[in-house]
């Protein structure tokens, strides 16, 4: 079941199978370096999360798999989730480091978010990134998204870029 499709990939539900691309992913010290998350200790824990993920995800929100639609390899992920601690909707992508730099993460980015005003209704969503990751905060800006003020964890400044349905176009 996809979600969306780009021009180059397929955006799907996290599948069990897609367990050691994620752990992978995440057990890259660099893709991981300026996210605030810690590695999958394992394959089973990757593969827990994905089942737990699965089950409490409301029908069209969530991280999805970026499938690349010639070769079908896993390429990262992207997606809005809800925050309901913060009530507030959230754009996220991470991409294994070959597909760094490839336009991928812009790609998906902008039909997650025109995925997110016109089917979900959404009025508001953010996108946050550490000051430090000037790709990420690039691919926001060139989606459409602006800079709306800034927060500190653990001493590192995070960016918050947002967009507002009325002022996005395809």
């Amino acid at each position: 079941m996809q979600f969306l499709e780009t021009e180059r990939t397929v955006l799907r539900p996290f599948i069990i199978e897609d367990s050691i691309a994620l752990f992978n992913l995440n057990h890259d010290p660099e893709v991981l370096k300026y996210t605030g998350d810690v590695p999958f200790q394992s394959v089973e824990e990757a593969n827990h999360f994905i089942k737990q993920y699965i089950k409490t995800q409301a029908p069209g929100l969530g991280r999805w798999a970026v499938i690349h639609k010639t070769s079908d390899q896993f390429l990262g992920w992207c997606g809005i989730k809800y925050n309901p601690d913060l009530n507030e909707y959230d754009l996220g992508f991470r991409f294994f480091k070959m597909y760094w730099g490839q336009g991928f993460a812009t790609e998906v980015s902008r039909a997650s978010l025109n995925y997110g005003f016109q089917h979900l209704k959404l009025e508001i969503i953010l996108g946050r990134a550490m000051k430090q990751i000037v790709n990420s905060i690039h691919v926001l800006q060139k989606i459409g998204m602006h800079y709306a003020n800034s927060f500190l964890i653990n001493g590192e400044e995070w960016l918050v870029y947002k967009a507002a349905s009325k002022t996005i176009t395809s």
